[in-house]
């Protein structure tokens, strides 16, 4: 369904992303932010379930800054390269990336934002630092209660699995209680519950947390 485009971001880093259109006049547009694999094709099937949805569907490759191509599955090795590639890629560089991703599909209409893993992380930092955004809906992103002083400049859905070892409960009850006007919700599964290819999905934690993001993306995007 979707096609490879090159974006370019506010100092000069030319990068790829996935780019997904729906069949009719777009109701909007959805940025789809990666995990610590890569634009892999999990991301590119999240990528092309909004585009179904009637919004064009944008993901960058925000680890090109590294090499171009980074594109990993969720084996215990590949997790811990995953990790690696996070470790090397700054916030700032990442929020510049998006923010050209932003910028590609505003002529679609209002842009939301999802992300996923490191890509909740941003999706939430993104909410607070990158123009342009009528929504953001960051699943189980590490690091999210760590930075609960942001303030996000647009509605925010977040998404948290309470068998989480990586974000712990009383953290969770931290950011909801300094961001009351926000969404939490929490679900009876683990991290990465959202990703059909990794033993810690469930699918009913996912089908409910899509319904919900849906709603919310029909009601601040379109």
């Amino acid at each position: 369904m979707g096609q490879i485009i090159e974006l370019t971001a506010a100092d000069g880093h030319r990068l790829s992303a996935y780019r997904a259109e729906p069949a009719g006049k777009p109701r909007g547009a959805i940025v789809v932010i990666q995990e610590i694999f890569g634009v892999n094709d999990h991301i590119r099937k999240v990528a092309d379930g909004y585009a179904a949805e009637g919004y064009v569907a944008i993901a960058p490759a925000l680890f090109d800054r590294i090499r171009p191509g980074i594109e990993i599955g969720y084996s215990m090795a590949e997790i811990q390269e995953g990790f690696g590639y996070k470790t090397g890629s700054s916030t700032e560089n990442a929020l510049k990336d998006i923010e050209a991703a932003v910028k590609a599909a505003a002529p679609a209409g209002k842009v939301g934002i999802v992300g996923y893993c490191w890509g909740g992380f941003l999706s939430w930092m993104s909410a607070a630092g990158v123009p342009g955004l009528a929504a953001s809906a960051p699943y189980y992103g590490g690091g999210v209660p760590d930075a609960a002083d942001e303030q996000p400049k647009c509605p925010v859905m977040l998404h948290f699995g309470e068998k989480d070892s990586y974000i712990p409960m009383d953290g969770v009850a931290k950011l909801k209680a300094a961001h009351p006007s926000q969404t939490v919700h929490v679900y009876d599964a683990d991290h990465g519950f959202n990703c059909d290819q990794r033993g810690s999905w469930h699918e009913p934690s996912a089908t409910l947390a899509r319904q919900r993001t849906l709603e919310f993306f029909r009601k601040y995007v379109g």
